[in-house]
Formats: structure tokens, sequence, C-alpha cells
């Protein structure tokens, strides 16, 4: 099976790096420390230190590989700021039919990595992300959803 391409800008592609440079160096030294000084104290099966410890390593190794597969599978990809239409890496803002404009939800179409703070993202492979992409705003968009067919209006973009 061929591995997932991630879409992603340079700019992210440069923090992920970043990140996976600093959890296999400093991370990994500092969690051997910490289950070191853990083990210290005695018994392991009762030792909740250890324990959390070790916890903190899965969670670590895990992003480490979720990096890694990340950079390992990706196209580099431009964001045009000054685009009128939805694109890779655009915030969308959407009212779905029948609620009211204060309602409004705003969707950032590409990748869990490079969502900004307080906005949910969309795949631009999901059904949502995918009939958004090259609308405008003001544009009706009807897309499938498992519970039927859904149309959203696009009342803002940045």
């Amino acid at each position: 099976m061929a591995a997932e391409i991630h879409r992603i800008t340079k700019e992210t592609l440069a923090k992920l790096q970043a990140e996976y440079l600093e959890l296999t160096t400093v991370g990994r030294t500092d969690i051997a420390r910490v289950i070191e000084a853990a083990r210290l104290l005695g018994d392991l099966s009762e030792n909740g230190d250890y324990h959390a410890a070790k916890d903190d390593q899965g969670k670590m190794e895990s992003r480490i590989r979720q990096i890694d597969q990340v950079i390992r599978n990706h196209e580099l990809v431009e964001r045009d700021e000054t685009a009128e239409q939805v694109q890779y890496a655009s915030v969308v803002k959407i009212l779905y039919e029948g609620d009211d404009v204060d309602d409004a939800l705003e969707y950032f179409i590409g990748s869990i990595e490079e969502k900004p703070d307080g906005v949910a993202v969309a795949s631009p492979t999901s059904p949502m992300g995918s009939a958004l992409l090259g609308h405008k705003v003001g544009d009706h968009v009807t897309y499938d959803a498992p519970s039927g067919a859904i149309t959203i209006t696009i009342v803002g973009l940045r």
C-alpha cells in the first residue's frame, strides 16, 4: 500500500524537521533520564513515576513516527495569499443551510500539521474539503456526507 502524501508548505516542513530533531535528540535523552531516576525509586510494579515516564516515552515515540512519515511522504505546496477562491491552506467561513449567520464556522482546508489555532480542520480530500476547493465567497456548495447531501454557503475566506 502506498504511503499517504502530505501536502504541506515549506514553513511547515521546516517546523516539523526542527521538532523531529528536538524529539530525537534532546527529547529522547530527557525521557531516558526521567525513566532512570524513576527506576531508582524502587519496585517498578507500583512505581507511578516510572509508568508515567514510560507512557510519556511511548507518546513521544509515536509523535516521532508521525513526523517522520510526513517528512518522508510530503509534497510542497505554495500558499497564495491573494486567492479569491478556496484553495489548499485557506481558512473558509461557512454557514450550513438553515443556520443563522451567528452560527458560521471556520475550517482550515489542509493538513492538521498546519492548522491555525482555534480553527477546525477539513482535509482537502474529505467530502466537504474537496467540495469547497475552487469556490468563492457567496457560493452555495453541496456535498455528500454519510447522513446525506449537505448544502453550505461560503461567507468568508482568508
